[in-house]
Parts: structure tokens; C-alpha cells; sequence
């Protein structure tokens, strides 16, 4: 017996890969403060949520900033982010991110997704997958980022199942932290030096399997 009934999904870099379009922003951002910003440096946020990251940005500035500009620095970057995404299309899915989608389905298990994106809903319309999950956590109702258990801990709470009966795919060291956290097992797509909390790393979802 399948020792799953629920698989839940990060979004960014495991279904689709909107990196380089959160690179983009915020290094415009950063260039905006004075702030140097490189690829490197872009390696910190995989995972966090949008304050988080503006956070890690902002304390290399050479000032300080109040609540109200830091909201609307963090607006300023998602504006920008969603006109770069707004050319998406299912063409731009991960190799196998489909088929593992289905796979899940096929196997009669519950699928969530646990983005800590707040376009989340927006790019799954765009990637033609948002009939595929049962449930999808806003992630504006959540309190606290990755790696915090929240996230994964609510979705798992909706599709009505209980944690260490849930599979968590992420592609982030935080994303890997949060599922631990919740007392799920833990699938890391990418490198298996970097994502060593994961119970299995695959490179990507065209690897996947649920033999974990």
C-alpha cells in the first residue's frame, strides 16, 4: 500500500521555473537602492517569501528603511514580476510536471500546492494546471514564510490529511526545511549535495516517483 494520500507541490522550480523572472525584479530593485545584486546573491532568496527577500536585499543598503517604504518597494518588485510573467504559457512547464501531476492523480492521492508566491494562482491560470490540485494555499493568509512548517502544514489541514501521510516536493533548502518541519517526507528536485534534508533528490520532475 502507497504510504501517501497526498503529495503537495512547491510551484517555482519545480513546476515551472519562474526564477530568472524573480531574478530580474529584483535586481532592478536592488540597482533602484544602491544595492549590488548578482546571481549569487539571488541564490539566498530561492524559497523565500517576497518581505523575507526584500529583507536580505535591504541590509546591505546604506540606509534604513520604514514598514510603509518597504511595502512599497515589495510592490514595486511584484508589479514589475508580473508584467515579466504576464508571456507565460504551458510551454514554459518543467520537463515531466505534467505527467507527475497525473501520476498523482492516477495513483488516487490529493494534490496541493504550497507556493509561497502571491501570484501563485495567476501562473498556474497562465500554465493551464489549476484544475489539477484539489487545493492551493493563498499565500497571502499565511503568517510565516518557508522554512517555517506553515504553508505545508495548512495544505495538508484542507485536502484533509494528515502531515506524515503527505509527500512534499520542493526545489529550496527552506522549501525541504518547511516539509520536514511539518513531519512530512520530503522530495528535493535539484542537487542532493545542497538539498541534503530531503529524504530523496531527483533533478527534476520528470524523474519523479513515488517510491520515496
Amino acid at each position: 500500500m502507497n504510504k501517501f494520500d497526498a503529495v503537495i507541490f512547491d510551484l517555482d522550480g519545480v513546476i515551472t521555473d519562474t526564477a530568472r523572472y524573480h531574478y530580474l525584479a529584483w535586481k532592478r530593485l536592488a540597482e533602484t537602492q544602491g544595492v549590488p545584486f548578482d546571481e549569487a546573491f539571488n541564490e539566498h532568496l530561492k524559497g523565500i517569501d517576497r518581505m523575507g527577500s526584500l529583507d536580505l536585499i535591504l541590509a546591505s543598503a546604506a540606509r534604513s528603511y520604514t514598514q510603509e517604504e518597504k511595502l512599497a518597494l515589495a510592490d514595486e518588485k511584484n508589479r514589475h514580476y508580473v508584467q515579466l510573467i504576464s508571456t507565460m504559457s504551458p510551454a514554459d512547464l518543467l520537463p515531466g510536471a505534467v505527467p507527475a501531476l497525473d501520476a498523482c492523480r492516477a495513483a488516487g492521492l490529493k494534490i496541493g500546492l504550497a507556493s509561497v508566491s502571491k501570484n501563485a494562482f495567476a501562473v498556474l491560470e497562465m500554465l493551464g494546471i489549476t484544475g489539477k490540485f484539489d487545493y492551493v494555499v493563498d499565500a497571502a493568509k499565511i503568517a510565516k514564510g518557508k522554512p517555517d512548517p506553515e504553508i505545508f502544514l495548512k495544505a495538508a489541514s484542507e485536502l484533509g490529511v494528515a502531515p506524515e501521510r503527505c509527500l512534499g516536493v520542493e526545489d529550496a533548502v527552506a522549501g525541504v526545511a518547511s516539509i520536514k518541519a511539518a513531519g512530512m517526507t520530503a522530495l528535493g528536485v535539484g542537487d542532493p549535495a545542497v538539498l541534503t534534508q530531503a529524504d530523496r533528490v531527483i533533478p527534476g520532475l520528470d524523474r519523479f516517483s513515488l517510491a520515496v
